[in-house]
């Protein structure tokens, strides 16, 4: 591996341990499906985004409050000491990936199968303080 690569890949690991983040991997939702409530909460302040969640009627909501959560806990193990109201936490970055698809067959007319394709997804969320993009302008 040349010296320029592993030098990339350091700050890469380094600039990941400053972000706060959570991953839901082999969500049992179709992506389209998930990126449609995912779309809803971008760019939006944490209490915000999880008012929206708690009562929006798609089931993929649930899965996304949970994850959410998830990274508001791994926000605080981060900053202990650091008050939630205090660092105007947002959603910096949400964004889903397909994974894997399971392949199944559908009896149909004269001998024939249809495919049925059921889909998952991965789902990234990083949070983000106002107060520290404020600081590093």
């Amino acid at each position: 591996m040349g010296a320029r690569k592993r030098n990339r890949a350091e700050q890469l690991k380094e600039e990941r341990k400053q972000k706060t983040f959570a991953i839901l991997r082999n969500c049992q939702t179709s992506p389209r499906k998930m990126r449609l409530v995912a779309d809803l909460i971008r760019n939006v302040e944490v209490n915000k985004a999880l008012g929206i969640l708690k009562y929006h009627p798609k089931e993929a909501s649930g899965r996304l409050e949970k994850l959410l959560l998830s990274a508001i806990a791994n926000w605080q193990q981060k900053n202990e000491g650091v008050r939630i109201e205090d660092s105007n936490l947002y959603i910096k970055e949400i964004f889903v990936d397909s994974a894997r698809m399971l392949k199944r067959l559908r009896p149909a007319p004269q001998g024939r199968g249809y495919r049925i394709r059921k889909r998952s997804n991965h789902v990234t969320l990083i949070l983000d303080s106002k107060i520290n993009e404020t600081q590093t302008e």
